[in-house]
């Protein structure tokens, strides 16, 4: 049976891919999912503040001394001095690739071109074998119209595609007047994938502080179901590969991604849930399930249930919404 996928040019031995987050920061835990069973990792985001912070700290520690007496040479530091959050993530990235077979991709989180473009060179030079641009952009400028907005996302995608080789994703959040529209400008602009959908982390209020402070809550099963119907909307309309994640816990929702389209399924919260061994789990009940329905490979049942192959494709779309209403009691 086969279970191998291609996405992004590579070949991965499955199609479970564990997203960006806290596990990937022990070289260990890559190494136990790629015994697990995962096809690729997507390593823990740098983010373009740490990139920025950097910068400014060198130039301050390199330029502090340079009106003191001809000794204050001493004082420059080495450059390995300096291996803050950028540094160490790119080292990160050379140790994984060398404990590893599987591919790794890095993850830049930015909201500007900034320091994306140069940093994406340092990423593609220290080894990843493709990188996902995780965009996050939180438009508040009342006077800044969403054609604007969106191409500020098209823009970065230009600029990261044209000084690196490597194949890169695009990560979208769910929010755009037409994500069919933007998901086909991006790919125009050069993304060799998109990964549907990115969950931005909202705020809440502590009312005995009286402060704003950070809530993160895993995904639950039911976020799937958006992520679902794009896919299954955007196979085979858009050049690129297509990667679920948001809800992704069991093989039956790894089976359905795939069948809408999907070329990988991303994991992070059922991860930290269950521990990286469930990896293992999701994949043989996905060959179970295939064998008693006799799929010989997963490109079998690929866009099977897609909105292109479907025999009713309006359920994905205002009509299903109609009668939904209408039939809940």
């Amino acid at each position: 049976m086969d279970i191998t996928t291609n996405y992004l040019g590579l070949k991965l031995k499955s199609p479970i891919v564990p997203s960006a987050g806290p596990l990937s920061e022990k070289i260990s835990n890559i190494r136990e999912m790629e015994d697990a069973g995962a096809g690729a990792v997507v390593l823990y985001s740098i983010f373009e503040e740490q990139i920025e912070h950097e910068q400014f700290e060198l130039d301050y520690h390199t330029s502090v001394h340079t009106e003191s007496y001809a000794e204050a040479t001493s004082y420059f530091p080495e450059p390995f001095d300096f291996k803050a959050g950028p540094e160490e993530y790119l080292d990160h990235i050379r140790r994984a690739k060398e404990a590893v077979n599987i591919p790794i991709i890095a993850s830049l989180n930015g909201k500007s071109l900034g320091g994306w473009t140069e940093y994406a060179k340092l990423i593609e030079q220290a080894g990843a074998d493709a990188l996902e641009l995780n965009i996050y952009l939180l438009p508040t400028d009342i006077h800044k119209s969403s054609v604007a907005v969106e191409q500020m996302y098209v823009d970065i995608v230009k600029a990261v595609k044209s000084s690196v080789k490597i194949p890169i994703a695009v990560k979208l959040h769910p929010f755009f007047t037409s994500t069919a529209y933007i998901a086909s400008q991006l790919v125009k602009a050069g993304a060799n994938g998109l990964v549907l959908f990115n969950r931005f982390y909202q705020p809440d209020i502590d009312l005995d502080k009286l402060e704003v402070v950070p809530n993160v809550l895993l995904s639950t099963p039911m976020a799937m179901r958006l992520p679902l119907r794009w896919i299954a909307i955007l196979y085979n309309r858009v050049n690129a590969d297509l990667a679920a994640t948001s809800g992704i816990y069991n093989a039956s929702d790894v089976i359905k991604m795939i069948m809408a389209g999907a070329k990988v399924t991303m994991m992070l919260s059922s991860l930290l849930k269950f521990g990286i061994s469930h990896i293992a789990d999701v994949i043989t009940e996905m060959q179970t399930w295939m064998e008693e329905r006799e799929y010989e490979s997963i490109s079998m049942m690929r866009g099977s249930m897609s909105y292109m192959n479907v025999e009713d494709p309006s359920k994905f779309e205002r009509v299903n919404y109609m009668k939904i209403l209408h039939s809940y009691k």
